[in-house]
C-alpha cells in the first residue's frame, strides 16, 4: 500500500477524481482505452487501490495528467494541485491546454455532418431535375 504521510493513497479514486474534474464520462474513458474496455470495467478500475503501471500510464495520457499525480496524491493534495493549476499557468500540467471531446459531442458533430451531406445530395437532385426539365422544354 502506498502512503502519503499517514494517509493511504487510492489510485482508482484519484483517477475518478481527475476524470470527474475534467468532465469525462466513464464511457468516454473506456472508448479511449480501446475495445477491451467498457463503462463497467472503468467503474471497477476506479475501485482499485493500486493500478497496474501500464494501465495507469494509459489513463494518465488520456486524462493529460502526470502519472505521478494519480500515483501520489491524496484528496487534499489533488485539490490543491488542481487549484494551483487553474491559478498558476506555468505549473507542471495546465488544464487550459486540454482539448477534450466527449463521445456525445463527437456523435453530435457526426450527425451534423450527415445532415449537411444529405442536404447537399437533395440540392444536387433538385438541380438535376430542374436541368432535365429545362432540356425537355428546349427540345
Amino acid at each position: 500500500m502506498i502512503h502519503s504521510g499517514n494517509k493511504k493513497i487510492h489510485q482508482g479514486r484519484n483517477i475518478k477524481r481527475f476524470r470527474e474534474m475534467l468532465g469525462i464520462k466513464q464511457e468516454a474513458l473506456a472508448f479511449e482505452l480501446g475495445e477491451d474496455w467498457n463503462q463497467k470495467k472503468i467503474s471497477l478500475l476506479e475501485q482499485k487501490d493500486i493500478i497496474e503501471a501500464d494501465i495507469l500510464a494509459q489513463v494518465a495520457g488520456i486524462l493529460k495528467v502526470p502519472t505521478a499525480a494519480i500515483e501520489n496524491f491524496d484528496e487534499e493534495q489533488a485539490i490543491n494541485i488542481i487549484g494551483n493549476t487553474i491559478t498558476n499557468h506555468d505549473h507542471a500540467f495546465n488544464l487550459g491546454t486540454l482539448n477534450i471531446h466527449p463521445i456525445d459531442k463527437l456523435i453530435q458533430l457526426h450527425e451534423e455532418k450527415i445532415e449537411l451531406y444529405e442536404r447537399m445530395l437533395k440540392e444536387k437532385d433538385d438541380m438535376m431535375a430542374r436541368l432535365e426539365n429545362l432540356i425537355k422544354s428546349n427540345s
